[in-house]
């Protein structure tokens, strides 16, 4: 780092005042009397490269954490990362350094799902910290690379911090939040990330306790930077920083929001606001010294990345065309689609399908539809296959089945006319019934365009006319698989299928996945990174940033599904659970050894699932915490065992100040494939084990 260093010190040394804040703007200048190229910081990849032509489209994040598979998300992340830089090289071949085609890339979004009701809760892994801790840490040592030094691509984190809607408020929210709920929830997978080297922290649009996240003392240099230590950049949400004055108004000039965010510690500003620090720097609001930090910080970013030297000295240089949706990414899409895909109810075992279904009847809205594919922040492909085509293909040369489709009913609304085709469903033997959302009903502010509350949904269920067709296809008497899109928790009358699969967005080949699961080609191993609550009204205020009855750790009420919760086309048994330690104190650890067994007729991989829960609990302290997972694959009539080491920082609850402190008392370690609620085993779940240990 010395080396980059010195050169960062004599480049700084050689500019101008102007010159050094066109270098803080994310579309930097060219300088080059000093050899800078121009940059432009601003590029996306959130399940693939997006919005710079053709790539691999990989399976939405929140089907990424529905996977409960580190070692995939890592290699689907190391394969954007190779398409990111191989774009990059052939680009800057042809002169081409416009946005989207860099190597800074805004991703991973590490926010925590609170609430389903929030549109781009899919681009995150879930409502649980540790399970979006691990994941997102998974995915940026994927897209870095395992070199700090010589960076492959640069992750950032976002958006720090307490992010998760309503979107229609974002420029004038602000999150009020318990140092509690800061601590234990809303930050722990951004301090693991920054422990370990994520590269960029990009702030939040909306204030946190007063402050604009991007302009925050408490967040960027309390916590980031001094108690964190983190070394990176840390980026603007785009145009966020104009906010501060024009709709949080916090500040009442262009010059004076630039200078707060500077001082606080944001060292580069995606929008139009930091030309300003020229101004301001003049006026006495900044210092030079102040914009050298910043500039010192975002250089060593561009040296990370090998923007200073030769390409025959890149060791990325290698990376061409040629990998770009390879046909190796193609199989790690759709190997990510299958792992992703959720079995939620299998009534009297209806999927797999069987030999004696011969007439098979495809319904629905979003049967054809290549946007549920995508979910939002997403490439192109030029193979797409919907879930429609998968099913056609995978029945493709079978001259003793029939495979009907007709669309059913709108996606948005409701039908202009008395829906016949419900009729149809007299002759078939099943009917497989591709219902949900896609991403113009859920997303980001002004994206979602048929979404009445910009991106966010104002109810969990199902649209209204969605469920009456298919209460009228139920009626008909024939056996009903439901297969659901959408990045969010949806509720639905638990009698409306024989069988539910949740396929997420599933990426370029999720109808080749969705197909692969429901013939039997592939068992369904996702579980859910979220809970599925019964009803909107379950739902604590959107606005309430408190955790109170929210998500599984915090909620009173029995949710229609739980997190962590996932079937299969086997059956497993948890059989035991022993560990090291009958006590533990600060500093010590416990390892816990978890056996399970596959009793069903088919290979398939399970998600242990390892909680803690404290015995003797207040209102205040979750009912259970996720403290470790592993996906495992079990065959047939198999047994596998498994240690899991538990640090004492396990067994800590976090107080009002937000410190992590050891109470003593007896806790519960349980092993489980589902948070270990009543609802998990009513709805097939293995039967939870649980160990005793006392904590000193």
């Amino acid at each position: 780092m010395a080396i980059y260093d010195e050169r960062i010190k004599s480049l700084i040394a050689d500019m101008t005042l102007e010159e050094k804040v066109s270098q803080l703007i994310y579309t930097s200048v060219g300088i080059p009397r000093l050899g800078i190229p121009e940059y432009n910081w601003w590029n996306e990849c959130l399940h693939g490269v997006a919005r710079s032509g053709p790539a691999t489209v990989f399976p939405q994040a929140i089907a990424l954490g529905a996977t409960f598979d580190e070692d995939l998300v890592h290699r689907v992340a190391s394969a954007i990362a190779d398409e990111a830089r191989a774009k990059y090289n052939e680009a800057v071949k042809y002169g081409n350094r416009g946005q989207y085609w860099g190597l800074t890339y805004w991703t991973p979004n590490i926010n925590i799902f609170r609430d389903p009701r929030w549109g781009r809760g899919q681009e995150t892994y879930g409502e649980d910290p540790l399970l979006t801790s691990r994941i997102g840490l998974a995915f940026v040592k994927g897209l870095q690379g395992e070199d700090p030094e010589h960076l492959k691509l640069a992750a950032c984190a976002k958006h720090f911090a307490v992010h998760s809607g309503p979107e229609k408020l974002r420029h004038v929210f602000d999150a009020h939040v318990s140092k509690k709920d800061l601590f234990e929830t809303y930050l722990p997978a951004f301090k693991l990330l920054v422990e370990n080297g994520v590269e960029a922290v990009m702030g939040a649009y909306n204030r946190t306790l007063g402050e604009p996240c991007c302009g925050s003392f408490y967040l960027l240099k309390d916590i980031l930077r001094d108690k964190w230590q983190f070394k990176g950049h840390v980026v603007s949400d785009c145009w966020a920083i104009r906010d501060f004055h024009e709709n949080h108004k916090v500040t009442t000039t262009p010059e004076d929001s630039a200078s707060l965010a500077l001082k606080s510690g944001c060292d580069l500003n995606c929008g139009c606001t930091y030309p300003a620090l020229t101004a301001a720097c003049k006026q006495g609001l900044v210092t030079e010294e102040q914009i050298d930090t910043a500039l010192t910080r975002i250089l060593r970013t561009r040296f990370k990345l090998g923007m200073f030297v030769p390409p025959a000295e890149d060791p990325y240089a290698y990376l061409d065309r040629s990998v770009i949706n390879c046909e190796k990414h193609q199989q790690i899409a759709r190997e990510a689609a299958q792992k992703s895909i959720v079995l939620l109810k299998n009534e009297n075992r209806l999927l797999p399908l069987k030999s004696t279904e011969k007439r098979i009847l495809v319904m629905g809205p979003m049967s054809a539809s290549v946007n549920v594919l995508l979910g939002n922040y997403y490439g192109v492909s030029s193979r797409m296959i919907t879930i429609l085509e998968g099913l056609a293909e995978r029945v493709q040369g079978r001259f003793d089945i029939t495979l009907d489709y007709h669309q059913a009913c709108m996606p948005y609304d409701e039908n202009h006319n008395n829906g016949w085709t419900v009729g149809m469903a007299e002759n078939a033997d099943v009917i497989i019934a591709v219902f949900g959302l896609d991403n113009a009903m859920e997303g980001e502010e002004g994206d979602a365009i048929a979404s009445d509350y910009k991106g966010d949904r104002e109810r969990i269920e199902l649209p209204p006319w969605q469920l009456e067709y298919l209460r009228a296809l139920k009626n008909r008497g024939k056996p009903v698989v439901m297969i659901l899109t959408g990045g969010s928790a949806i509720a639905f009358p638990e009698d409306i299928a024989d069988a539910v699969l949740y396929v997420w967005y599933p990426g370029e080949r999720g109808g080749e996945a969705v197909a692969n699961v429901i013939f039997g080609d592939v068992s369904p191993s996702g579980h859910l990174p979220i809970t599925i609550p019964a009803s909107t009204e379950q739902l604590p205020p959107y606005e309430d940033y408190s955790m109170q009855g929210r998500t599984y750790r915090y909620m009173k009420e029995k949710p229609l599904f739980p997190f962590g919760f996932g079937l299969s086309y086997t059956t497993f048994s948890f059989d035991s659970l022993e560990l090291s330690e009958k006590s533990i104190a600060t500093g010590e650890s416990v390892t816990a050894i978890v056996t399970v067994s596959n009793t069903g007729d088919r290979d398939a991989d399970e998600s242990i699932q390892i909680y803690v829960s404290k015995d003797v609990r207040t209102q205040d302290d979750p009912a259970f915490s996720l403290r470790a997972f592993r996906r495992v694959f079990i065959p047939v009539h198999k047994s596998v065992t498994f240690s899991f080491i538990l640090p004492a920082s396990a067994f800590e609850s976090i107080n009002t100040d937000g410190e992590g402190i050891l109470i003593s008392g007896t806790y519960t370690v349980i092993a489980a494939d589902a948070a270990p609620l009543a609802v998990s085993i009513e709805r097939g779940a293995s039967e939870p084990i649980r160990a005793k240990i006392s904590v000193a």
